[in-house]
Formats: C-alpha cells, structure tokens, sequence
C-alpha cells in the first residue's frame, strides 16, 4: 500500500504523467457512463406501460430516496439538483467501494482527488446560488448580518469545503490502513467481516460528503433568498412611508 501523499506514475504519454489514481477515477466514470447508458435505455419514463421490472423499481426507489434528502437538506424542489447531487453521491460511493478490489486503492484515499470532488462542489455551491437569487442577491448574502461579517462569511466559504475535503480523505485513508493492518495480521481468516466493512463505512462516507454537500447548496440557495425578501420587503415600505 502506497503513501497516500504520493502519487504511484502508471505511464506517460509524451509529457504527461499518468497516475494510478487517474487511471483508476478514468475508468470508473466510464463504467458510470456506460451503465447508465445502459439501464435509462431499458426505462419507460413516459410510456404510460410503466416496466415493473425489479430494475425500474430499484432505480425509481433510488431517485425517490435522493429527493426525499434534497427537500429535507435543501428545502427546495429537487429538481434541479437531482443530477449533481446525485453524481456525486454514486462516484463517491463506487469509488470508495473500490478498495474492494485487490490491489485498486480508492481515489478517494488520495487528496487529489477529494481536492477535485471538493472544488466541484464549491463552483457549484456558487452556481446555484447565483442561478436562485441572482449575481446581486448571492453577494449580499455575504454582507449578512452585517457588512463586517463578509471577510468572515468569505473564509468560512473557503474553510469548510476545506474540511469537507480533509473529512472524506480522513475518513477513507484511515480505512484503507486499517483494513490493511487486519489483513497483515489475521491473513484470509476475516474475509468476509472486511468487506461488509468496507461496503458499510463506503456507503456512510459517501452519504455524509452529499448531505454536507446539499447543506452547502442549500444554505447558499436561502441566504440569497432571504437577503432578497428582506431588500424587497424594506423596499416596499419605504414606499408605504
């Protein structure tokens, strides 16, 4: 098991170094791909014959499931977030439940990787929060309660997508170790209890990084929305006056 602060070159093509890491992120967003091409062939979203198959079934009580957590996080239609938040939650689980496979250390094991997963969801944190209330109104979320908190509010931004990063890495590294150092003492005796392990803590690490990130979006999403009713509001009775 390799250091989770270096990176193991698989190959090079010309000047560009290939890591273990970005071969194996490569290869699992196109088994994501190609499975989802797959199955939302084989779905009959608007035949009013609705397929009965397990398959259908299993997947609309998924789709079901990430709503329920997007309007109880968000507190919003789930709509437009269903496809971020939903991606997310789905790679960050696979990838994690790729340390299933011998000798395939998790991506999410490497801080590169949970750099690249925690900038995507700050861009967009940002990017809903514009689209919902406007450059204007995403800005003045900052200045709340008062102007002198936008330095802070600003940091706090930049700190706790920094600790959602350092969560996941923590978290999936820590065990990676452990299952390593069971493995190394009690050989194939716990075959068995380790993989459920590693499914159970996968499945949790992948829930808690989507919900935080929900959390983020949301937050971004009603702030601006508050500002934007209390400007309103102080506008509108200024003009009663």
């Amino acid at each position: 098991m390799t250091s989770p602060f270096t990176t193991e070159i698989l190959l090079k093509l010309g000047p560009v170094n290939i890591s273990s890491t970005v071969m194996v992120t490569s290869l699992l967003v196109a088994c994501m791909a190609l499975t989802a091409r797959g199955l939302c062939a084989h779905l009959h979203i608007e035949d009013s014959r609705m397929d009965n198959s397990r398959m259908q079934a299993g997947l609309e009580w998924l789709v079901d499931g990430i709503d329920a957590q997007i309007r109880d996080t968000v507190e919003a239609d789930p709509a437009p977030y269903r496809a971020f938040l939903g991606t997310i939650f789905l790679f960050v689980l696979f990838a994690n439940w790729t340390s299933l496979i011998p000798g395939v250390e998790p991506p999410t094991a490497k801080l590169e990787t949970d750099f690249a997963l925690v900038v995507v969801v700050f861009a967009s944190t940002v990017w809903f929060g514009v689209r919902a209330n406007g450059w204007r109104g995403y800005l003045r979320s900052f200045a709340q309660p008062t102007w002198v908190m936008i330095p802070i509010n600003i940091v706090e931004q930049v700190t706790r997508s920094f600790s959602l990063m350092v969560r996941l890495f923590g978290n999936v590294m820590s065990g990676v170790f452990i299952v390593g150092i069971i493995l190394s003492i009690a050989g194939l005796l716990t075959p068995i209890p380790l993989i459920a392990l590693d499914l159970f803590t996968g499945a949790i690490q992948a829930y808690i990084f989507t919900i935080l990130a929900a959390v983020f979006i949301g937050s971004a999403v009603r702030e601006g929305a508050q500002e934007k009713q209390s400007a309103t509001q102080k506008k509108a009775n200024n003009h009663d006056h």
